[in-house]
């Protein structure tokens, strides 16, 4: 076949395989499992069986409602990858190039808030999934970026059934949880949030009804986060990461050689740790077990002398590395290495 002719029969990829790799590429960032393989094959058999089940919410009666909330994702389960299939829309099916963003991180919106409420706020999220998966950058973005909306008695905050954009978390006020199970029925209360709490994490996820309508009591308030917001957070700061660590690769002479798409996968396979002030990385002496990238901070190399005591003899600040001789080698460590103060590494083990 002629190239034109190749070119002309361009294959289209489905909607519904894009959306399911998608899908299927939060899951795994949020997670970050080691073993991209079998999490992958374990997902999708979750997504049939779930599939196979066709267990729905609109079949569930109120026994079935195991809680006030749209999502089970601040239990320890995973989310339901499968549940509400043909009525979600996921977020990544909502374009977003993280490239294309070209706003640096002094110009994100900033809602103000106390060191009282900022650790309201992380107490009430800590539990839940999504926000477990997210690291102390991401964390402090995500905090900054809630913004309070104040709420008077009687208001309905979310209808159940309506398509849910924002998650809240309580600062003040109560609020009834009510579920309707029968449109000709009158709902039923199946929760009280008293002063605490929070609901609709699945909506920085998933465009999908609400299961349930949250019915403010008193007056309150409530600090909120959006869909859009939140996956601009996780999805820059993933394409920021990956750019760093392809960069920190590029400056190591032993792996210029590289193809990029070896690059791309040895950034993947990158491992982020942080150590204390004057804790030991590596001891001399010891087998070799990877190679290390120096993200933030500053390491100090040393090596013993004869009376046994630890001399320096280098420090490698950030966007350094050390350890890279473990790659091709398995000789025992030269030198120790220790973090000079709070040290932020991203680290290549060996298999």
């Amino acid at each position: 076949m002629s190239r034109g002719g190749e070119v002309g029969a361009r294959v289209q990829v489905p909607d519904a395989l894009r959306e399911a790799l998608l899908e299927f590429t939060i899951s795994y960032l949020l997670e970050q499992p080691g073993d991209v393989i079998s999490y992958a094959a374990d997902y999708f058999t979750r997504l049939r069986e779930t599939r196979c089940s066709a267990i729905l919410y609109d079949g569930a009666g109120p026994s079935d409602t195991l809680s006030p909330d749209d999502s089970t994702l601040s239990r320890e389960e995973e989310p339901p990858v499968g549940r509400f299939q043909n009525r979600r829309k996921s977020v990544f099916a909502e374009t977003y190039d993280p490239e294309e963003d070209d706003d640096d991180d002094g110009t994100r919106t900033i809602f103000p808030k106390s060191d009282q409420q900022r650790q309201c706020l992380s107490e009430a999220v800590k539990n839940i999934l999504l926000f477990r998966a997210l690291e102390k950058e991401q964390m402090n973005e995500v905090l900054d970026a809630m913004f309070e909306r104040k709420v008077v008695k009687d208001e309905l905050v979310i209808n159940q059934g309506d398509d849910g954009d924002n998650f809240y978390v309580i600062q003040s006020g109560v609020f009834h949880a009510l579920v309707r199970s029968d449109p000709s029925q009158e709902p039923m209360h199946i929760h009280t949030y008293d002063n605490r709490g929070s609901f609709g994490e699945l909506a920085l996820l998933y465009n999908m009804p609400r299961a349930a309508t949250i019915l403010a009591i008193t007056e309150g308030s409530l600090w909120a986060m959006d869909r859009q917001t939140f996956r601009r957070i996780l999805l820059k700061s993933a394409f920021k990461k990956r750019k760093m660590y392809e960069s920190l690769i590029e400056s190591v002479p032993m792996l210029k050689t590289l193809q990029a798409y070896e690059r791309m996968n040895l950034a993947d396979a990158l491992v982020p740790r942080t150590f204390g002030k004057q804790e030991r990385i590596i001891k001399q002496g010891d087998a070799a077990d990877g190679m290390y990238f120096v993200e933030q901070g500053e390491v100090v190399i040393s090596v013993l002398d004869d009376s046994g005591k630890e001399i320096e003899i280098n420090r490698i600040g950030k966007g350094g590395y050390f350890g890279e001789l473990a790659l091709v080698t398995h000789r025992p460590r030269a030198a120790s290495v220790f973090a000079a103060g709070d040290v932020k590494l991203a680290c290549k083990y060996l298999s």
